[in-house]
């Protein structure tokens, strides 16, 4: 799986309530409309200027503080590509793969790689390119890249006991 977009980046410990305004959590279900809140107290251009594919860089800790899914959920519905961090909360790591959002653990291009910059990324090639360099990270498992395939936990567990829906 190859990914390609345009960088944004943000700095560390960047928590739920600034990816999703918390404010929102219990008046807003549908996930379209949560992409329109995405990033809004960081960064209100976020949801005006971000194109499908582009990959958010952070530093470290990204996506701390509740287990709420709509701090991944705001981000897919923005078609987010993917997110490389230095490192992530561990609620928010296996709700991006839950949710078939690419979570990068690449402290080098998380630290190289600036606002505006064109990446290149290959997940089970654990490489990403930029005009910076090439940054490696270990490949994804095979069982992630076939849940990034399904579209999520959900469609994958479907398939793998045939149940349709």
């Amino acid at each position: 799986m190859r990914l390609s977009g345009t960088v944004w980046k943000y700095g560390d410990d960047i928590n739920t309530d600034v990816i999703f305004p918390g404010k929102y959590t219990y008046t807003i279900t549908d996930p379209v409309e949560m992409g329109e809140h995405a990033l809004e107290d960081l960064d209100p251009n976020f949801r005006l200027l971000v194109q499908p594919g582009d990959v958010i860089v952070a530093g470290k800790n990204f996506g701390c503080g509740s287990s709420r899914e709509q701090a991944v959920l705001c981000l897919l519905a923005r078609q987010v590509g993917a997110i490389i961090a230095k490192s992530f909360a561990r609620i928010y790591y296996r709700n991006c793969i839950n949710n078939a959002l690419p979570a990068i653990i690449c402290p080098e291009a998380a630290e190289a790689l600036e606002h505006g910059d064109r990446v290149e990324i290959h997940l089970e090639a654990g490489e990403i390119r930029s005009s910076t360099g090439v940054f490696t990270f270990p490949p994804l498992p095979e069982t992630i890249m076939a849940i990034f395939e399904a579209g999520g936990l959900i469609p994958y567990t479907r398939r793998k006991l045939g149940i349709e829906r």
